[in-house]
């Protein structure tokens, strides 16, 4: 009895050769990208020595990875992060909008979905990680990734603000303040433990934008 042929097997020749190429490419990449990871978590070793810097281009920020879910002491506080923007009106004139709670729009987004993207979820919250981990309590960079820390979680901030901010849809932004707010998760009512449920604010300093990122180039 014959069989007819279905899925690769069905096609010709010609497209077979590609099918298979592209097979082995995808199998590649993820091989690479899997090696990758796992070299980040790994210990210092001879390779991560060597090839440090490749790696870490390759990793950080998109694909960075965070245990702390997992550490005996898990993170009790929620922090938020927040965003206010100078913006240069078509009259002319600077207008300074007020506090955008950037986390407050993700949560809403979250709330209620069954299937929230994975932006909604991680994008702003690893970008405040990737910061944080990166820079000391002056804000100030540690390290060789402090720079790309801050573009990254500075054309984020600027790509929302045109999104959802009405003052910076109507001009142009020409500066932007980033600040995160922390308040500790208040224990259980059966729990003798008492924290402070006062939010704590970190304040960054003020960042100019590049001309592409002022021109919206990051929408």
């Amino acid at each position: 009895m014959f069989w007819p042929r279905t899925g690769v097997a069905a096609l010709s020749t010609g497209y077979q050769v590609v099918a298979a190429f592209a097979l082995a490419v995808i199998a590649v990449a993820a091989c690479v990208h899997l090696l990758m990871v796992f070299l980040t978590l790994a210990p210092s070793n001879t390779v991560t020595k060597r090839h440090g810097e490749a790696i870490e281009d390759w990793v950080y920020p998109e694909f960075e990875q965070n245990w702390k879910l997992f550490a005996p002491n898990p993170l009790q506080q929620n922090i938020a992060v927040q965003v206010r923007a100078e913006v240069r009106m078509r009259d002319g004139g600077l207008r300074t909008t007020g506090w955008t709670d950037l986390s407050a729009q993700d949560g809403a987004a979250i709330d209620g979905n069954l299937a929230p993207s994975h932006t909604q979820q991680n994008e702003l919250r690893r970008a405040w990680d990737f910061f944080a981990a990166t820079h000391g309590a002056d804000n100030r960079a540690v390290g060789l990734r402090g720079s790309l820390s801050e573009q990254y979680l500075r054309r984020i901030v600027v790509m929302r603000l045109y999104r959802s901010d009405p003052t910076s849809r109507e001009g142009v932004i020409q500066r932007v303040q980033v600040r995160s707010s922390t308040t500790n998760v208040q224990p259980p009512p059966w729990s003798r433990e008492r924290v402070s449920d006062k939010p704590v604010y970190r304040l960054l300093p003020w960042w100019s934008l590049t001309p592409d990122e002022a021109a919206g180039g990051v929408r």
